[in-house]
């Protein structure tokens, strides 16, 4: 097929340099628009941005002037890095003029009828978009990814709730500064410390894999029968969250049989040959001292989740460790390959 055009809004921040590194020589997508703030807007991508990845950016994006984040731009899907306050209205405005926007911001994310996906979960979430343009008389869509520490629990629960159930999770987050954006958390606030609250973020982790791993029912959707309690720490990380989960099951399980349903996990958005879906998105490491952010949150490429240190809970009945990089499937990854999976369904 011809490569379909699309935009980055919001693309000098640091997870709009994160889509336009991803998007750089995709297979099914091509960039034609780069949007950002008053501030950016005139210039040259190379001169505007502040580039955090390690590298200079894309050669193509390099000479790509910053257009304002408004309707008319030359594109068919919108990937939006906007800034929470300001993404509600604006993602709204782009789906009702007949975008399909796939934003990485909280805006949406709750709403009655916007798919929360990560792909590898819930792929039959997207037969929500028809109603939600039906009732919102839309020509585009709104689709939303979660929240960057709720996407490895999530991925760590899915497989254990197909075959055991799973019925109460607590979980620990020890969360990187670049969670924060840039310039993130001040150096003088996080050097040799750790930070015991970020703002809205238990409350996310508590809530939206319920409606991951929930049903869409025709007209909205039906939460995950699971009750998840969360505790949320910064910690003095760069890159990737480690989360510390216990849970309990439905059924009495050996740990054999739950590491063998981890590694038997193929889910349908890798047999579908994704772009961007590596060929084992669930990985399980037996070291006793991983998964660690420094070794692991690149593992297949930043866009799965790896696990370790299963063990038993006395509490819950099983406890272990995940770990997810948060500013690729944690953010722009998953929503690009919420699009692949998006164009692949309309293809077949």
């Amino acid at each position: 097929m011809s490569r379909i055009k699309v935009g980055v809004l919001g693309a000098a921040g640091t997870v709009g340099q994160r889509f336009v590194q991803l998007l750089a020589d995709h297979p099914w997508f091509e960039v034609t628009a780069l949007a950002g703030s008053e501030r950016t807007q005139g210039q040259t991508y190379a001169d505007a941005v502040q580039w955090h990845l390690g590298e200079d950016p894309p050669a193509y994006a390099r000479q790509m002037t910053l257009q304002a984040c408004e309707l008319g731009i030359d594109c068919e899907i919108v990937f939006s890095a906007l800034p929470g306050e300001i993404a509600g209205p604006m993602e709204t405005s782009f789906a009702a003029a007949g975008y399909k926007v796939f934003t990485n911001a909280g805006a949406h994310r709750m709403d009655i009828d916007v798919p929360l996906m990560v792909p590898y979960l819930n792929p039959d979430h997207l037969a929500a978009i028809p109603a939600q343009q039906m009732r919102h008389k839309w020509s585009g869509f709104i689709l939303s990814n979660p929240n960057c520490a709720s996407i490895p629990l999530a991925m760590a629960l899915a497989p254990l709730c197909e075959r055991f159930g799973v019925s109460r999770v607590f979980v620990s987050t020890m969360q990187a500064i670049s969670g924060a954006g840039y310039p993130g958390v001040p150096s003088y606030d996080i050097l040799g410390d750790v930070v015991p609250y970020i703002g809205g973020e238990e409350q996310k982790l508590e809530t939206e894999p319920l409606k991951i791993l929930g049903t869409w029912n025709g007209v909205s959707f039906e939460q995950a029968a699971i009750q998840i309690s969360a505790q949320c720490h910064r910690v003095p990380v760069r890159e990737g969250h480690l989360l510390a989960i216990s849970a309990k099951l439905g059924t009495r399980v050996t740990a054999d049989e739950i590491l063998a349903t981890w590694r038997e996990w193929r889910p349908a958005a890798v047999e579908m040959g994704l772009p961007s879906a590596p060929a084992q998105p669930l990985v399980y490491r037996t070291e006793p001292d991983r998964p660690r952010p420094g070794k692991d949150a690149l593992a297949s490429d930043g866009m799965g989740a790896v696990l370790g240190r299963l063990r038993p809970c006395p509490l819950l009945g099983w406890k272990f460790s995940a770990l997810g990089h948060n500013t690729v499937l944690g953010a722009a990854g998953c929503s690009l390959l919420n699009a692949e999976l998006y164009v692949a369904s309309e293809q077949a």
